[in-house]
């Protein structure tokens, strides 16, 4: 149907497609004041840098009815504690956070199975109290230095069989 006469109807500018703009003569330099021109910067409490690591959290949502936790344990003291040991496995391949990474935190903590004993329960407890606090970053940073990454780099399996055997030997200090 027509439009009326008294609509105005420019269909030069309907016939118009995208033109880029002109090309810039001078080259992109990172000289804004947030640029990382020396490259990451490392140092204690840094931690590891990695893509898309907040979805960790939802990851590790859908390990919170599976954890065993003990009396005076709290799950969202445990997912605090473990989601940095997560990122920090991720990380180390380069990739964004998966389940498995959360899965072989929880696991090294004895918050899967199998069952840990009472000395790794009564060291964790005291280990993971209130980490999920904002003030807390010290003491989950912490945490993330237990687990050497050459044990984040395990496959699965293995970890789970060192969990069954001794899980002491997976962590630098107890």
């Amino acid at each position: 149907m027509a439009a009326p006469d008294y609509v105005p109807n420019d269909t030069a500018v309907a016939d118009r497609h995208y033109v880029s703009p002109p090309r810039r003569p001078q080259p992109w330099l990172a000289d804004r004041p947030g640029e990382l021109i020396e490259g990451q910067p490392m140092g204690a409490g840094l931690g590891v840098p990695g893509p898309d690591q907040g979805y960790a959290l939802r990851l590790a949502r859908r390990f919170e009815d599976r954890l065993l936790l003990s009396p005076g344990e709290s799950a969202e003291d445990a997912i605090a504690g473990c989601v940095g040991v997560a990122l920090k496995r991720a990380a180390s391949f380069g990739r964004a956070p998966v389940g498995v990474d959360l899965e072989v935190a929880f696991r090294v903590f004895g918050f899967l199975p199998p069952d840990p004993d009472e000395s790794l329960v009564a060291w964790r407890k005291e280990l993971f109290a209130g980490v999920s606090h904002s003030h807390h970053y010290a003491e989950a940073r912490h945490l993330v230095g237990l687990v050497p990454e050459s044990v984040l780099r395990l496959p699965p399996s293995e970890i789970e069989a060192a969990c069954a055997a001794d899980r002491s030997k997976l962590l630098t200090h107890q």
